[in-house]
C-alpha cells in the first residue's frame, strides 16, 4: 500500500503534526513558527524556497520508502546544499554540544574510570562526524557546484563520496548501549533520559541526513557528471 505523500495544498501545521520532527526541518530553510493556515506554497513563496525541495525534505524525513522521482528534476541544488549546511550548523554549534554538557553533567556524578570511557568516546564521535561534515563541505559540494558550472574533474567524484558515506551512527549506537547496559545507577534517571533521548534523536535526525545525501544529492551529482561524460569506471 502506498503512503500518501505532503503536498503543496496541504497546511504547514499539518505537515507538523503528521511528524512533529519536522520542527527541526523548519529552521534549516529559515521558516520561523507562526505561520498560521498557510499552505506549503504559500509559506515557500513568502520565504523564497522552492517548494519542490521543501517537499522532497520532508517527504524523504517522514516516510522511510520515499524516494523522489520527477520532482527531482525540479531539484534547487543551491537550496539543497544550503539546508545541508545549515544542518551540520546545527549539529555542531547546538545538537552535539547539548548532549556533550548534559553528559559532562551525567558523568560527574560515577568514578572516575567510568567517566574518562564514555567522555572519550563520545568525543572520538564527535571528533568522526565533525570530520564528516567538513569534508562535505569542502569536497563534496564544492566538487557539485563545480559539476552545475560545467567543470570537470579528474581527482574526485560522487562514486567516492558514495562509496565512503559509512555509517557514523554505529559509534552513537554503542554510546547508547553503554549507558543503557553498563553505566551504574547512581539515581540519576531523568538526567540520563535527557542525553539518551538527545541521542536517539541526533541519531535519526543523522540518518534523515544520510537519506537526503544517498537519494537526492548523490543521484543529482551523477546525472551531471552523465552530462559531462564523466566516467570513472
Amino acid at each position: 500500500m502506498k503512503h500518501l505523500l505532503f503536498s503543496g495544498k496541504q497546511k504547514l501545521s499539518d505537515l507538523i503534526h503528521a511528524n512533529y520532527k519536522l520542527l527541526q526541518v523548519l529552521p534549516r530553510f529559515n521558516i520561523k513558527l507562526g505561520f498560521e493556515n498557510k499552505k506549503v506554497d504559500e509559506v515557500c513563496e513568502q520565504y523564497g524556497i522552492s517548494p519542490h525541495l521543501f517537499l522532497m525534505v520532508c517527504n524523504v524525513c517522514t516516510f522511510d520508502t520515499y524516494a523522489p522521482g520527477k520532482e527531482a528534476g525540479q531539484l534547487d541544488i543551491d537550496g539543497l546544499i544550503l539546508y545541508l549546511t545549515r544542518s551540520h550548523q546545527d549539529y555542531r554549534e547546538y545538537r552535539i554540544p547539548v548532549i556533550k554538557e548534559q553528559l559532562n553533567r551525567l558523568l560527574d556524578r560515577h568514578n572516575a574510570r567510568e567517566e574518562e570511557s564514555v567522555r572519550q568516546f563520545f568525543d572520538d564521535y564527535s571528533a568522526e562526524v565533525i570530520k564528516h561534515l567538513r569534508h562535505e563541505e569542502h569536497t563534496v559540494f564544492p566538487y557539485i557546484y563545480g559539476l552545475k558550472q560545467g567543470v570537470r574533474s579528474e581527482q574526485y567524484h560522487i562514486r567516492q563520496f558514495e562509496k565512503n558515506h559509512g555509517n557514523i551512527e554505529e559509534k552513537l549506537h554503542d554510546l547508547k548501549n553503554i549507558i543503557i547496559k553498563y553505566l551504574p545507577d547512581q539515581n540519576d534517571g531523568e538526567l540520563r533520559n535527557q542525553v539518551l533521548f538527545n541521542l536517539f534523536w541526533l541519531e535519526e535526525d543523522l540518518n534523515r541526513h544520510t537519506l537526503l545525501e544517498e537519494r537526492i544529492l548523490v543521484p543529482f551529482a551523477q546525472q551531471l557528471e552523465e552530462r559531462l561524460n564523466i566516467n570513472h569506471e
